[in-house]
Protein backbone atom coordinates (compact mmCIF):
# COMPACT_ATOMS: atom_id res chain seq x y z
CA UNK A 1 0.00 0.00 0.00
CA UNK A 2 1.21 3.77 -1.29
CA UNK A 3 1.66 6.61 1.73
CA UNK A 4 -0.84 8.23 -0.56
CA UNK A 5 -3.71 5.58 -0.35
CA UNK A 6 -3.03 5.02 3.57
CA UNK A 7 -2.98 8.85 4.17
CA UNK A 8 -6.61 8.60 1.97
CA UNK A 9 -7.75 6.03 4.21
CA UNK A 10 -7.39 7.28 7.39
CA UNK A 11 -8.79 10.54 5.94
CA UNK A 12 -11.80 8.65 5.59
CA UNK A 13 -12.35 6.91 8.73
CA UNK A 14 -12.27 9.59 10.81
CA UNK A 15 -14.69 10.72 8.72
CA UNK A 16 -17.27 8.59 9.05
CA UNK A 17 -16.26 8.17 12.79
CA UNK A 18 -15.73 12.14 13.97
CA UNK A 19 -15.38 11.41 18.05
CA UNK A 20 -13.65 8.03 17.98
CA UNK A 21 -13.22 6.68 21.46
CA UNK A 22 -10.06 4.96 21.21
CA UNK A 23 -9.58 4.22 24.86
CA UNK A 24 -12.74 1.31 25.65
CA UNK A 25 -12.06 1.29 29.39
CA UNK A 26 -14.28 4.92 30.38
CA UNK A 27 -12.28 4.62 33.86
CA UNK A 28 -8.77 4.20 32.20
CA UNK A 29 -6.38 7.47 32.95
CA UNK A 30 -4.46 6.94 29.52
CA UNK A 31 -6.63 8.34 26.35
CA UNK A 32 -4.99 7.04 22.98
CA UNK A 33 -4.06 10.03 20.71
CA UNK A 34 -5.06 10.11 17.13
CA UNK A 35 -2.65 9.41 14.43
CA UNK A 36 -1.45 12.83 12.81
CA UNK A 37 0.28 13.22 9.16
CA UNK A 38 3.96 12.96 11.15
CA UNK A 39 3.10 9.43 12.64
CA UNK A 40 2.11 8.37 9.13
CA UNK A 41 5.12 9.68 7.23
CA UNK A 42 7.14 8.14 9.82
CA UNK A 43 5.66 4.78 9.42
CA UNK A 44 6.02 5.00 5.71
CA UNK A 45 9.57 5.71 5.62
CA UNK A 46 10.99 2.68 7.93
CA UNK A 47 11.71 1.09 5.45
CA UNK A 48 13.77 4.28 3.62
CA UNK A 49 16.21 6.25 6.03
CA UNK A 50 15.69 9.53 6.31
CA UNK A 51 19.21 10.09 5.51
CA UNK A 52 18.94 8.75 2.46
CA UNK A 53 15.48 11.19 1.58
CA UNK A 54 17.56 14.32 2.12
CA UNK A 55 20.47 13.26 0.29
CA UNK A 56 18.38 12.57 -2.72
CA UNK A 57 16.21 15.91 -2.18
CA UNK A 58 19.25 17.85 -2.07
CA UNK A 59 20.79 16.49 -5.30
CA UNK A 60 17.44 17.22 -6.61
CA UNK A 61 17.74 20.67 -5.69
CA UNK A 62 21.49 20.98 -6.96
CA UNK A 63 20.24 19.55 -10.24
CA UNK A 64 17.15 22.58 -10.63
CA UNK A 65 19.73 24.98 -9.88
CA UNK A 66 22.17 23.77 -13.00
CA UNK A 67 19.04 23.60 -15.11
CA UNK A 68 17.64 26.77 -14.43
CA UNK A 69 19.15 30.06 -15.46
CA UNK A 70 20.55 31.78 -11.94
CA UNK A 71 19.31 34.83 -10.56
CA UNK A 72 20.50 37.41 -7.95
CA UNK A 73 18.47 37.27 -4.38
CA UNK A 74 19.10 40.78 -3.94
CA UNK A 75 16.94 41.50 -7.08
CA UNK A 76 14.43 39.34 -5.85
CA UNK A 77 13.57 41.49 -2.88
CA UNK A 78 15.11 45.04 -3.99
CA UNK A 79 14.62 46.07 -7.62
CA UNK A 80 17.13 47.90 -9.46
CA UNK A 81 16.94 51.17 -8.26
CA UNK A 82 18.46 52.64 -11.62
CA UNK A 83 14.81 51.66 -13.29
CA UNK A 84 12.88 53.49 -10.88
CA UNK A 85 15.24 56.90 -11.01
CA UNK A 86 16.94 56.89 -14.71
CA UNK A 87 17.79 60.65 -13.71
CA UNK A 88 20.85 58.77 -11.59
CA UNK A 89 22.28 57.82 -15.07
CA UNK A 90 23.12 61.94 -15.34
CA UNK A 91 25.74 63.65 -14.35
CA UNK A 92 25.37 66.28 -12.16
CA UNK A 93 26.13 68.75 -15.52
CA UNK A 94 23.98 67.34 -17.73
CA UNK A 95 20.93 67.31 -14.82
CA UNK A 96 21.97 70.98 -13.98
CA UNK A 97 21.30 72.15 -17.68
CA UNK A 98 18.42 70.31 -17.46
CA UNK A 99 16.78 71.70 -14.13
CA UNK A 100 18.40 75.78 -14.89
CA UNK A 101 15.37 75.17 -17.91
CA UNK A 102 12.76 75.07 -15.92
CA UNK A 103 10.50 77.71 -14.71
CA UNK A 104 11.22 79.98 -11.43
CA UNK A 105 8.17 78.49 -10.09
CA UNK A 106 8.82 74.94 -10.16
CA UNK A 107 12.30 75.87 -8.04
CA UNK A 108 11.02 74.43 -4.53
CA UNK A 109 8.85 71.70 -6.01
CA UNK A 110 11.95 70.64 -7.57
CA UNK A 111 14.11 70.78 -4.60
CA UNK A 112 12.02 68.43 -2.37
CA UNK A 113 12.76 64.92 -5.00
CA UNK A 114 15.46 64.05 -3.27
CA UNK A 115 18.85 65.38 -1.66
CA UNK A 116 20.81 65.33 -5.09
CA UNK A 117 18.24 67.82 -6.39
CA UNK A 118 18.06 70.10 -2.98
CA UNK A 119 21.73 70.15 -3.36
CA UNK A 120 21.92 70.70 -7.41
CA UNK A 121 18.68 73.06 -7.08
CA UNK A 122 21.00 75.76 -4.74
CA UNK A 123 23.51 75.55 -7.51
CA UNK A 124 21.17 77.41 -9.24
CA UNK A 125 20.04 80.22 -7.22
CA UNK A 126 21.24 83.49 -7.87
CA UNK A 127 19.94 85.70 -5.17
CA UNK A 128 18.98 85.36 -1.69
CA UNK A 129 17.64 88.08 0.79
CA UNK A 130 18.67 87.13 4.64
CA UNK A 131 16.36 86.37 7.70
CA UNK A 132 18.58 85.00 10.27
CA UNK A 133 22.22 86.28 10.39
CA UNK A 134 23.41 82.93 12.50
CA UNK A 135 22.75 81.63 8.51
CA UNK A 136 25.44 83.48 7.23
CA UNK A 137 28.23 83.09 10.16
CA UNK A 138 27.83 79.32 10.39
CA UNK A 139 28.25 78.76 6.83
CA UNK A 140 25.35 77.29 5.47
CA UNK A 141 24.63 80.15 3.42
CA UNK A 142 27.49 79.56 1.22
CA UNK A 143 27.47 75.32 1.43
CA UNK A 144 23.61 75.20 0.75
CA UNK A 145 23.97 78.17 -1.92
CA UNK A 146 27.69 78.92 -3.55
CA UNK A 147 27.13 80.35 -6.46
CA UNK A 148 25.35 83.50 -5.54
CA UNK A 149 25.70 86.77 -7.25
CA UNK A 150 22.65 89.15 -5.24
CA UNK A 151 22.64 88.78 -1.04
CA UNK A 152 19.94 91.34 0.63
CA UNK A 153 21.59 91.29 4.27
CA UNK A 154 19.40 94.17 5.63
CA UNK A 155 16.42 91.76 7.15
CA UNK A 156 19.05 89.92 8.97
CA UNK A 157 20.67 92.52 10.72
CA UNK A 158 17.73 93.78 12.21
CA UNK A 159 16.37 91.96 15.25
CA UNK A 160 12.40 92.53 14.66
CA UNK A 161 9.86 92.13 17.55
CA UNK A 162 8.67 88.80 17.44
CA UNK A 163 5.15 89.03 18.79
CA UNK A 164 4.55 92.94 17.35
CA UNK A 165 1.88 92.96 14.67
CA UNK A 166 2.45 97.11 13.84
CA UNK A 167 4.57 97.33 11.13
CA UNK A 168 6.54 100.88 10.11
CA UNK A 169 7.35 101.64 7.09
CA UNK A 170 9.50 104.41 5.23
CA UNK A 171 10.55 104.77 1.66
CA UNK A 172 13.58 102.56 1.84
CA UNK A 173 12.68 100.31 5.06
CA UNK A 174 10.11 98.45 6.91
CA UNK A 175 10.38 96.81 10.52
CA UNK A 176 7.67 95.72 13.05
CA UNK A 177 8.12 97.57 16.30
CA UNK A 178 6.06 98.02 19.89
CA UNK A 179 2.90 99.86 20.53
CA UNK A 180 4.74 101.65 23.41
CA UNK A 181 8.04 102.47 21.32
CA UNK A 182 8.07 106.75 21.79
CA UNK A 183 7.58 108.70 18.08
CA UNK A 184 10.93 110.51 18.76
CA UNK A 185 13.25 107.49 19.05
CA UNK A 186 15.50 105.30 16.33
CA UNK A 187 13.65 101.89 16.26
CA UNK A 188 16.70 100.64 13.98
CA UNK A 189 19.60 101.58 15.73
CA UNK A 190 18.50 99.68 19.42
CA UNK A 191 17.02 96.66 17.23
CA UNK A 192 20.16 96.54 15.02
CA UNK A 193 23.03 93.68 15.57
CA UNK A 194 26.11 94.99 16.25
CA UNK A 195 29.11 96.52 13.96
CA UNK A 196 31.45 94.05 14.77
CA UNK A 197 29.27 90.92 13.93
CA UNK A 198 27.86 92.47 10.98
CA UNK A 199 31.64 92.58 9.43
CA UNK A 200 32.50 89.28 10.71
CA UNK A 201 29.13 88.00 8.19
CA UNK A 202 30.29 90.53 5.15
CA UNK A 203 33.80 88.90 5.60
CA UNK A 204 32.41 85.07 5.52
CA UNK A 205 30.45 85.76 2.39
CA UNK A 206 32.91 88.10 0.20
CA UNK A 207 35.46 84.94 0.74
CA UNK A 208 33.43 82.32 -0.05
CA UNK A 209 31.39 83.95 -2.75
CA UNK A 210 34.10 86.14 -4.47
CA UNK A 211 31.22 86.22 -7.78
CA UNK A 212 29.08 89.01 -5.76
CA UNK A 213 27.97 91.83 -8.17
CA UNK A 214 24.68 93.12 -5.67
CA UNK A 215 25.00 93.70 -2.32
CA UNK A 216 22.90 94.95 0.13
CA UNK A 217 23.60 96.16 3.79
CA UNK A 218 22.32 98.06 7.00
CA UNK A 219 25.18 99.32 9.76
CA UNK A 220 28.42 98.06 8.30
CA UNK A 221 31.89 99.90 9.42
CA UNK A 222 34.54 100.70 6.82
CA UNK A 223 36.62 97.27 7.52
CA UNK A 224 33.64 94.82 6.45
CA UNK A 225 33.21 97.00 3.15
CA UNK A 226 36.82 96.98 2.84
CA UNK A 227 36.88 92.93 3.23
CA UNK A 228 33.51 93.12 0.37
CA UNK A 229 35.90 95.30 -1.92
CA UNK A 230 39.12 93.18 -2.09
CA UNK A 231 37.50 89.78 -2.54
CA UNK A 232 34.39 90.72 -4.89
CA UNK A 233 36.46 92.26 -7.53
CA UNK A 234 33.66 92.17 -9.71
CA UNK A 235 31.15 94.27 -7.39
CA UNK A 236 28.89 96.22 -9.35
CA UNK A 237 26.14 97.50 -7.67
CA UNK A 238 25.41 98.39 -3.76
CA UNK A 239 23.28 99.36 -1.26
CA UNK A 240 24.16 100.46 1.91
CA UNK A 241 21.88 102.14 4.82
CA UNK A 242 22.91 103.75 7.85
CA UNK A 243 25.63 105.35 5.55
CA UNK A 244 28.56 107.88 7.05
CA UNK A 245 30.92 109.55 6.01
CA UNK A 246 33.70 106.98 7.38
CA UNK A 247 32.08 104.29 5.87
CA UNK A 248 32.72 105.86 2.20
CA UNK A 249 36.17 105.42 2.88
CA UNK A 250 35.05 101.56 2.24
CA UNK A 251 33.35 101.83 -0.54
CA UNK A 252 35.84 104.11 -2.47
CA UNK A 253 37.56 101.30 -3.22
CA UNK A 254 35.06 99.00 -4.80
CA UNK A 255 36.63 100.51 -8.37
CA UNK A 256 34.20 98.49 -10.62
CA UNK A 257 30.97 99.99 -9.01
CA UNK A 258 28.57 101.66 -11.21
CA UNK A 259 25.24 101.31 -9.25
CA UNK A 260 25.44 103.23 -5.72
CA UNK A 261 22.70 103.78 -3.34
CA UNK A 262 23.76 105.56 -0.07
CA UNK A 263 20.87 105.92 2.98
CA UNK A 264 21.55 108.96 5.35
CA UNK A 265 19.00 109.97 7.52
CA UNK A 266 15.65 108.29 7.71
CA UNK A 267 13.22 109.61 10.05
CA UNK A 268 12.22 107.25 12.99
CA UNK A 269 14.52 104.49 11.86
CA UNK A 270 18.06 105.95 12.58
CA UNK A 271 20.04 108.85 11.76
CA UNK A 272 23.39 109.08 10.07
CA UNK A 273 25.97 112.01 8.14
CA UNK A 274 26.37 111.99 4.54
CA UNK A 275 28.17 115.56 3.79
CA UNK A 276 30.37 116.61 1.41
CA UNK A 277 33.56 114.75 3.09
CA UNK A 278 32.03 111.69 2.43
CA UNK A 279 30.40 112.82 -1.09
CA UNK A 280 34.13 113.84 -2.29
CA UNK A 281 35.89 110.48 -1.06
CA UNK A 282 33.32 108.95 -3.07
CA UNK A 283 33.86 110.53 -6.20
CA UNK A 284 37.26 109.69 -6.16
CA UNK A 285 37.03 106.27 -5.26
CA UNK A 286 34.17 105.20 -7.83
CA UNK A 287 34.30 106.76 -10.68
CA UNK A 288 32.93 104.33 -12.69
CA UNK A 289 29.31 105.06 -11.51
CA UNK A 290 26.73 105.09 -14.16
CA UNK A 291 23.68 105.40 -11.57
CA UNK A 292 23.97 107.33 -7.82
CA UNK A 293 20.61 107.66 -5.30
CA UNK A 294 21.45 109.30 -2.17
CA UNK A 295 18.39 109.21 0.51
CA UNK A 296 18.59 111.68 3.29
CA UNK A 297 22.09 113.09 2.69
CA UNK A 298 23.13 116.27 3.28
CA UNK A 299 26.27 117.82 1.48
CA UNK A 300 26.11 121.47 -0.58
CA UNK A 301 27.52 122.73 -4.13
CA UNK A 302 30.88 121.17 -3.24
CA UNK A 303 29.90 117.57 -3.15
CA UNK A 304 27.50 117.71 -5.88
CA UNK A 305 30.53 119.51 -7.99
CA UNK A 306 32.75 116.74 -7.09
CA UNK A 307 30.55 113.51 -8.12
CA UNK A 308 29.89 115.03 -11.66
CA UNK A 309 33.77 116.42 -12.08
CA UNK A 310 35.25 113.15 -11.04
CA UNK A 311 32.18 110.35 -12.52
CA UNK A 312 31.80 111.43 -15.79
CA UNK A 313 29.69 108.53 -16.80
CA UNK A 314 26.69 109.08 -14.44
CA UNK A 315 23.43 109.10 -15.97
CA UNK A 316 21.27 108.84 -13.29
CA UNK A 317 21.01 111.05 -10.16
CA UNK A 318 18.13 110.47 -7.87
CA UNK A 319 17.60 112.49 -4.73
CA UNK A 320 15.13 111.17 -2.39
CA UNK A 321 14.53 113.14 0.84
CA UNK A 322 17.38 115.14 0.45
CA UNK A 323 18.54 117.57 3.02
CA UNK A 324 21.15 119.14 1.13
CA UNK A 325 22.20 123.05 1.39
CA UNK A 326 20.93 125.90 -0.55
CA UNK A 327 22.85 126.06 -4.14
CA UNK A 328 22.96 122.70 -5.01
CA UNK A 329 21.20 122.80 -8.04
CA UNK A 330 23.54 124.99 -9.52
CA UNK A 331 26.30 121.90 -9.20
CA UNK A 332 24.45 119.48 -11.15
CA UNK A 333 25.22 120.86 -14.67
CA UNK A 334 29.01 119.75 -13.98
CA UNK A 335 27.27 116.32 -14.57
CA UNK A 336 27.47 116.44 -18.72
CA UNK A 337 26.32 113.04 -19.26
CA UNK A 338 23.32 113.14 -17.02
CA UNK A 339 20.56 111.61 -18.64
CA UNK A 340 18.10 111.27 -15.61
CA UNK A 341 17.30 113.60 -12.85
CA UNK A 342 14.68 111.82 -10.07
CA UNK A 343 14.06 113.47 -6.81
CA UNK A 344 11.76 111.73 -4.78
CA UNK A 345 9.87 112.66 -1.08
CA UNK A 346 12.01 116.06 -1.19
CA UNK A 347 10.57 118.33 1.17
CA UNK A 348 12.57 121.04 -0.85
CA UNK A 349 13.94 122.10 -3.83
CA UNK A 350 16.61 124.86 -3.36
CA UNK A 351 15.76 127.74 -1.69
CA UNK A 352 18.67 129.70 -2.19
CA UNK A 353 19.86 129.17 -6.02
CA UNK A 354 21.79 132.40 -6.23
CA UNK A 355 22.92 133.78 -9.67
CA UNK A 356 20.89 132.64 -12.74
CA UNK A 357 23.49 133.03 -14.66
CA UNK A 358 25.35 130.07 -12.59
CA UNK A 359 22.38 127.53 -13.20
CA UNK A 360 23.99 126.15 -16.35
CA UNK A 361 21.92 123.61 -17.94
CA UNK A 362 22.17 119.47 -19.03
CA UNK A 363 22.10 119.25 -22.94
CA UNK A 364 22.79 115.36 -22.36
CA UNK A 365 19.15 114.84 -20.04
CA UNK A 366 16.46 112.90 -21.33
CA UNK A 367 13.81 112.59 -18.63
CA UNK A 368 13.04 115.12 -15.50
CA UNK A 369 10.72 112.90 -12.77
CA UNK A 370 9.18 114.58 -9.64
CA UNK A 371 7.48 111.95 -7.43
CA UNK A 372 5.82 113.11 -4.29
CA UNK A 373 7.84 116.46 -4.04
CA UNK A 374 6.65 119.47 -2.34
CA UNK A 375 6.42 122.28 -5.06
CA UNK A 376 5.40 125.24 -3.47
CA UNK A 377 8.84 127.50 -4.27
CA UNK A 378 8.04 129.48 -7.56
CA UNK A 379 12.00 130.31 -7.56
CA UNK A 380 13.26 126.98 -7.02
CA UNK A 381 10.37 125.51 -9.52
CA UNK A 382 11.51 128.05 -11.86
CA UNK A 383 15.32 126.83 -11.80
CA UNK A 384 14.96 123.44 -12.05
CA UNK A 385 12.47 123.49 -15.48
CA UNK A 386 15.20 126.39 -16.59
CA UNK A 387 18.01 123.81 -15.71
CA UNK A 388 16.10 120.95 -17.39
CA UNK A 389 15.19 122.60 -20.12
CA UNK A 390 16.56 120.23 -22.81
CA UNK A 391 14.45 116.97 -21.11
CA UNK A 392 12.44 115.02 -23.66
CA UNK A 393 10.54 113.29 -20.52
CA UNK A 394 8.68 114.93 -17.82
CA UNK A 395 7.03 112.81 -15.50
CA UNK A 396 4.80 114.62 -12.79
CA UNK A 397 3.46 112.00 -10.09
CA UNK A 398 1.61 113.12 -6.53
CA UNK A 399 3.74 116.64 -6.36
CA UNK A 400 1.84 119.19 -3.89
CA UNK A 401 1.63 122.49 -4.72
CA UNK A 402 1.49 122.33 -8.53
CA UNK A 403 -1.12 124.14 -9.64
CA UNK A 404 -1.38 126.16 -13.09
CA UNK A 405 1.29 128.85 -12.14
CA UNK A 406 4.02 126.45 -11.27
CA UNK A 407 3.77 124.26 -14.07
CA UNK A 408 3.52 127.15 -16.22
CA UNK A 409 7.20 127.45 -15.87
CA UNK A 410 7.68 124.27 -17.58
CA UNK A 411 7.06 126.44 -21.33
CA UNK A 412 10.73 127.12 -21.43
CA UNK A 413 11.16 122.92 -22.09
CA UNK A 414 10.85 123.01 -25.91
CA UNK A 415 12.32 119.63 -26.26
CA UNK A 416 9.16 117.82 -24.32
CA UNK A 417 8.09 114.74 -26.28
CA UNK A 418 6.10 112.82 -23.10
CA UNK A 419 4.22 113.97 -20.65
CA UNK A 420 2.59 112.19 -17.77
CA UNK A 421 0.88 113.74 -14.75
CA UNK A 422 -0.66 111.93 -12.37
CA UNK A 423 -1.87 113.05 -8.94
CA UNK A 424 -1.66 116.93 -9.49
CA UNK A 425 -5.03 117.64 -8.30
CA UNK A 426 -4.40 121.27 -8.52
CA UNK A 427 -3.79 121.59 -12.54
CA UNK A 428 -6.74 122.35 -14.21
CA UNK A 429 -7.25 122.17 -18.19
CA UNK A 430 -6.58 126.11 -18.75
CA UNK A 431 -3.17 125.31 -17.17
CA UNK A 432 -2.57 122.40 -19.05
CA UNK A 433 -3.94 123.62 -22.34
CA UNK A 434 -1.35 126.73 -22.14
CA UNK A 435 2.27 123.97 -21.54
CA UNK A 436 1.80 121.99 -23.82
CA UNK A 437 0.42 123.94 -26.98
CA UNK A 438 4.05 125.75 -26.31
CA UNK A 439 5.38 122.00 -27.27
CA UNK A 440 6.35 121.30 -30.83
CA UNK A 441 7.20 118.00 -30.17
CA UNK A 442 4.71 116.56 -27.94
CA UNK A 443 4.16 112.74 -28.80
CA UNK A 444 2.74 111.11 -25.96
CA UNK A 445 0.31 112.52 -22.95
CA UNK A 446 -0.35 110.68 -19.89
CA UNK A 447 -3.10 112.25 -17.64
CA UNK A 448 -4.20 110.05 -14.46
CA UNK A 449 -5.95 111.30 -11.70
CA UNK A 450 -5.94 115.04 -12.14
CA UNK A 451 -9.09 115.86 -10.96
CA UNK A 452 -9.58 119.63 -11.94
CA UNK A 453 -8.77 118.34 -15.52
CA UNK A 454 -12.30 118.02 -16.71
CA UNK A 455 -13.68 117.02 -20.22
CA UNK A 456 -16.00 119.47 -20.47
CA UNK A 457 -13.27 121.71 -20.59
CA UNK A 458 -11.61 120.61 -23.49
CA UNK A 459 -11.11 123.34 -25.82
CA UNK A 460 -11.23 122.60 -30.12
CA UNK A 461 -7.46 123.15 -30.18
CA UNK A 462 -6.66 120.93 -27.47
CA UNK A 463 -8.65 117.99 -28.91
CA UNK A 464 -7.28 118.68 -32.22
CA UNK A 465 -3.48 118.18 -30.40
CA UNK A 466 -4.87 115.02 -29.14
CA UNK A 467 -5.55 113.90 -32.88
CA UNK A 468 -1.87 115.02 -33.53
CA UNK A 469 -0.51 112.50 -30.77
CA UNK A 470 0.97 109.14 -30.98
CA UNK A 471 0.08 107.96 -27.43
CA UNK A 472 -2.62 109.75 -25.28
CA UNK A 473 -3.98 108.31 -21.94
CA UNK A 474 -6.95 110.45 -20.55
CA UNK A 475 -7.76 109.28 -17.14
CA UNK A 476 -8.07 112.44 -15.03
CA UNK A 477 -10.69 111.22 -12.87
CA UNK A 478 -13.03 107.79 -12.20
CA UNK A 479 -16.26 109.51 -13.64
CA UNK A 480 -14.50 110.22 -17.34
CA UNK A 481 -13.39 106.87 -17.15
CA UNK A 482 -16.51 105.19 -16.48
CA UNK A 483 -18.52 107.66 -18.83
CA UNK A 484 -15.89 106.65 -21.37
CA UNK A 485 -15.92 102.99 -20.71
CA UNK A 486 -20.06 102.77 -20.67
CA UNK A 487 -20.08 104.61 -24.03
CA UNK A 488 -17.46 102.34 -25.55
CA UNK A 489 -20.18 99.53 -24.66
CA UNK A 490 -23.27 101.63 -25.19
CA UNK A 491 -24.79 100.23 -22.32
CA UNK A 492 -25.23 103.97 -20.89
CA UNK A 493 -28.95 104.39 -22.78
CA UNK A 494 -30.21 101.07 -21.85
CA UNK A 495 -29.74 101.08 -18.37
CA UNK A 496 -31.46 104.95 -18.53
CA UNK A 497 -34.27 102.96 -19.62
CA UNK A 498 -33.92 100.16 -17.42
CA UNK A 499 -34.29 102.48 -14.52
CA UNK A 500 -36.91 104.61 -15.17
CA UNK A 501 -39.11 101.90 -15.84
CA UNK A 502 -38.20 100.48 -12.64
CA UNK A 503 -38.57 103.78 -11.22
CA UNK A 504 -42.18 103.95 -13.11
Amino acid sequence: MSFATEVKNQYQNEKENPNPNPNPNPSSPVKKRAPRWSDLWLKHTKSKPLEQMVVAAAAAMQLHSLTSPRKSNTTAVIPNFSIIDRTLLLSDVILLKILSKLPDSQRNDNSLVCKRWLNLQGRLVRSIRILDWNFVLSGRLIHRFPNLNHVDLIPGCLILAQSSNIVMSGNVLSMGVDSGCSPNWYNCEENMLPVEVIDNGLTALAGACPNLRRVQVIGASEMGLLSVAEECPTLQELELQRCSDNVLRGIAACGNLQILKLVGNVEGFYGSVVSDIGLTILAQGCKRLVKLELCGCEGSFDGIKAIGKCCQMLEELTLCDHRMDDGWLAAVSYCENLKTLRLQSCKKIDLNLGVDEYLGSFPALQRLHLQKCQLRDKKSVAALFSVCRSAKEIIIQDCWGLDNGMFGFATVCRCVKLLHLEGCSLLTTQGLDSVIHSWKELQSLRVVSCKNIKDTEITLSLATLFTTLKELKWRPDTKSLLQSSLMAVSIGKKGGKFFKRTLT
